[in-house]
């Protein structure tokens, strides 16, 4: 498990930041232990882009645990990759398919194209654990 400060003076100091949160964000069917597991914590504008609250974690075949903490109360997006490369992008085949395993908070359905941000949001207001699963387009999903 990861945890990765939002707020690094509070956090080395010990104290909580009043009105934050902590997100455990289990990714579920991980195919293989190779490389990390990247997750993303995405407010609307930033969602489908690079996101500036960024976490990996080990990946673990079958799932992988990421945790955010210090993460103000708001409406948020997670979305993640199996880079197992660990090459720090998503690699893609003909026609920009991900090579690699990708998932979104929700389970946001992946059609023809990236997820809407309404199938992916959630409220996060007191400490949270959300649950998705990575989807694999090339090569085949976990073996569980």
């Amino acid at each position: 498990m990861v945890s990765l400060s939002l707020c690094p003076t509070a956090a080395r100091s010990g104290a909580r930041v009043f009105g934050s949160a902590t997100l455990q964000i289990e990714v579920a069917g991980v195919r293989n232990s190779k490389g990390v597991v990247h997750v993303d914590l995405c407010r609307e504008a930033e969602f489908l882009k690079d996101c500036p609250v960024q976490a990996s974690a080990p990946a673990l075949a079958g799932k992988t645990i990421v945790t955010i903490s210090n993460v103000q109360p708001g409406t948020y997006a997670v979305q993640a990759f199996h880079d197992e490369n660990h090459n720090g992008k998503v690699d893609r085949a003909l026609f920009g398919i991900p090579k690699e395993g990708v998932g979104f908070s929700n389970d946001a359905p992946i059609r023809l194209g990236p997820p809407k941000w309404k199938d992916a949001q959630f409220q996060l207001g007191d400490d949270k654990g959300i649950t998705f699963k990575l989807r694999y387009f090339i090569g085949g999903g976990a073996k569980n």
